[in-house]
């Protein structure tokens, strides 16, 4: 079996050593052996581990997540059922975050609208700047 530096782990995976050396501080990552020097020296297992860190990373998932997929990986825990309920979950939150980009995507529509069409110099963008973050209403709702 061959064996990796970290440094050499990070540029395969496409990671920073920073990050490797934070996923094994937090347990995502097992410990890897040391050589004499104090050195890690990495594996194949490694590799595949840090590989599935970060395709779950570039789907969303968080850490915790993370963490319970991965306890689902070893042969003897695989439990599509249970993936399956975790995924449903980081669907329903991502769902959810598209429908709050749309509801701001629509106050920042209406505030460009709302400006264009004053002559005055208030700016209704400026002014809704100023308001309590609970009150997303539109300058349409407030003509």
């Amino acid at each position: 079996m061959s064996t990796l530096s970290i440094g050499t782990l990070a540029q395969r995976c496409e990671t920073k050593v920073e990050t490797i050396r934070y996923y094994e501080q937090i347990g995502l990552m097992p410990s890897p052996a040391r050589t004499s020097g104090g050195h890690r020296v990495y594996n194949e297992a490694h590799l595949k581990q840090l590989y599935f860190i970060r395709r779950a990373r570039e789907l969303g998932f968080p850490i915790a997540r993370i963490q319970e997929l991965l306890s689902l990986s070893s042969p003897d825990e695989t439990s599509c059922e249970v993936a399956s309920v975790i995924a449903v979950d980081h669907l329903a939150d991502i769902r959810q975050k598209i429908s709050n980009l749309q509801a701001l995507e629509t106050t920042l529509e209406n505030l460009l609208e709302a400006c264009a069409e004053r002559a005055d110099p208030a700016c209704p963008i400026i002014e809704t700047l100023y308001e309590s973050p609970n009150s997303l209403v539109t300058p349409a709702a407030r003509k």
